[in-house]
């Protein structure tokens, strides 16, 4: 699995976190200062990279947590069928089939695409 590991307190809207083994796009980060008997408490909500639901964490701003890290990759579409796109990734020459989702891809478009492992979403 292609991760680090960081502090909470170095985290920002935008950035990516694994929440429940999942890679997520942080969309809201706030946090509360420290209390007589604890530290400083950051709330994190995030929205799944390739399954879009939503999820939030709640942790102390010094504790660690893992970081995925997402490549931004071009594709070239080598076919369409119904809801699935045929993609041969432009820098390593592979081919892939992938859900087209929202997109409306004929053959021979480019397109960029975000890869963590074996998943793929088109940007």
């Amino acid at each position: 699995m292609p991760r680090q590991q960081t502090e909470v307190r170095d985290l920002d809207e935008g950035s990516y976190v694994m929440i429940d083994d999942t890679p997520c796009k942080i969309t809201s980060y706030s946090t509360a200062k420290p209390g007589k008997h604890g530290s400083a408490k950051a709330r994190i909500d995030a929205k799944g990279v390739f399954d879009g639901k939503k999820r939030s964490l709640s942790q102390p701003v010094d504790a660690k947590v893992w970081v995925p890290i997402i490549n931004r990759k071009q594709g070239q579409v080598l076919d369409v069928r119904d809801d699935e796109v045929q993609v041969m990734d432009l820098e390593t020459y592979d081919n892939f089939v992938m859900r087209a989702g929202e997109e409306d891809l004929s053959a021979d478009d480019e397109i960029e695409f975000l890869q963590y492992e074996e998943q793929r979403k088109i940007v």
